[in-house]
């Protein structure tokens, strides 16, 4: 993860430098679009057993991609998710249930800003196909927690990954184009389920690996 972070630095500083020697370009480009988001989820659960389980989701969402040079760009894309979770196959036995149960765990929103540089190809004016690849980091933050009725609330910790991503830029115009893109993004994070209220001091910690993959599809403008 540092290392990450230390290179999309050095090649921020690097693009900076020569930005003053491209001027004849629009440099800004807002996005719209509609994105699936889909988790492939890896967990821990202690106490309990089973493995996590969360739902998919399909929300708008909107970024922002500003060029340092023709090639050189770094996007910041804004949105929010909710996903229901669950466990699948956990041992209750010890609470009067029984040793193969699917624990509803509620629902949770993520609002997990996510910041990549990019290289675009094909960026002469008058080529309509125009893709890109991008690298990355994203700082995933939990809110609006609901435990849902079996248990009694649930602690989610906010945590930083990192993300790639492959697309292309379609011009209809020389301002306006439609936009195709796939994220995968790997996200870790702690979870604390207080269960308290089946057995006096019960919580159960775990440990989950959320990365989802983010398909997504809308229409841009440069500017």
């Amino acid at each position: 993860m540092k290392n990450i972070i230390f290179a999309i630095v050095m090649l921020f500083t690097f693009q900076v430098g020569f930005a003053q020697d491209n001027s004849n370009f629009l440099r800004w480009e807002v996005r719209a679009r509609g994105v699936g988001v889909i988790p492939y989820e890896k967990s821990t659960v202690n106490t309990i057993g089973g493995k996590v389980d969360a739902s998919n989701d399909f929300i708008p969402e909107l970024d922002f991609t500003y060029f340092f040079s023709k090639n050189i760009a770094t996007e910041l894309i804004l949105g929010t998710s909710k996903h229901s979770i669950k466990t699948q196959g956990s041992d209750i036995s010890a609470v009067g249930g029984p040793t193969n149960f699917d624990v509803d765990l509620g629902t949770v929103r993520l609002l997990p800003p996510t910041l990549t540089l990019q290289y675009h190809f094909n960026q002469a004016n008058d080529n309509v196909f125009k893709p890109y690849l991008g690298a990355g980091v994203n700082y995933t933050i939990f809110y609006d927690v609901k435990p849902g009725s079996v248990v009694k609330g649930l602690d989610y910790k906010n945590a930083f990954g990192y993300a790639f991503q492959v697309g292309f830029d379609l011009m209809v115009t020389d301002r306006f184009f439609i936009n195709a893109d796939v994220k995968k993004i790997f996200l870790k994070t702690d979870v604390t389920v207080d269960a308290s209220n089946l057995a006096t001091g019960l919580n159960i910690p775990a440990n989950v690996e959320l990365n989802p993959l983010v398909l997504g599809m809308g229409f841009g403008m440069k500017f």
